[in-house]
C-alpha cells in the first residue's frame, strides 16, 4: 500500500498514510479468521478514527486536505493468511513511519498526538509479527527507515 506523497505538510502525509492503511485493511481482513480477523477489523477502525481527527483538525486549522484515492496499490499480492499478516505489519510500519515525521515539525498536544499513533502502531506491527512468525518481533526505532 503506497501512501500519496509529495505534500510538504507532515499532517496531510500522515492523513495519506491512514487513507491508504484503511484501504489496506480490506484485502486483510478477508484473508484472516477469527481473533486476527477481528484485530484487522479493530485495527481499520483506529486507523479510521486517527483519519477523521485529521482531516478534522486539518480543515478547521485552514490547511489544505488531502483527497482519498479510489485505490493504493499493495506492495505484494495478498492470497493467503501469511501475505495478509505480512501486509499488516508493513501497513502499521509504513504509517507509523508517516506520525514519526509529525513529531519534529509538531508541539503540544499535535506532538502527543502523533506519539500516541506512533506508539500504537509500532505496538500493533509487534502484535502482527507474532502472528505470523516474524523475528525479530520488535524494532529498535519505531516509523524510522530500515
Amino acid at each position: 500500500m503506497t501512501a500519496p506523497t509529495g505534500t510538504e505538510d507532515p499532517l496531510a502525509a500522515a492523513l495519506a498514510a491512514e487513507y491508504a492503511a484503511i484501504w489496506a485493511y480490506g484485502p486483510i481482513g478477508v484473508r484472516l479468521a477469527d481473533a486476527e480477523r477481528k484485530a484487522a477489523v479493530e485495527a481499520e477502525d483506529a486507523h479510521r478514527g486517527r483519519r477523521d481527527a485529521l482531516i478534522l483538525e486539518l480543515s478547521t486549522g485552514g490547511a489544505a486536505v488531502p483527497p482519498d484515492r479510489p485505490g493504493y496499490a499493495l506492495p505484494f499480492p495478498v492470497t493467503d493468511r501469511a501475505s495478509a499478516l505480512r501486509l499488516a505489519v508493513e501497513v502499521e510500519e509504513r504509517t507509523a513511519a508517516f506520525w514519526r515525521a509529525v513529531l519534529p515539525a509538531s508541539t503540544g498536544a499535535e506532538r502527543d498526538r502523533a506519539l500516541s499513533a506512533l506508539i500504537e502502531y509500532a505496538v500493533r506491527a509487534t502484535r502482527w509479527r507474532r502472528a505470523a512468525g516474524i523475528t525479530p518481533l520488535t524494532v529498535a526505532f519505531p516509523g524510522r527507515p530500515g
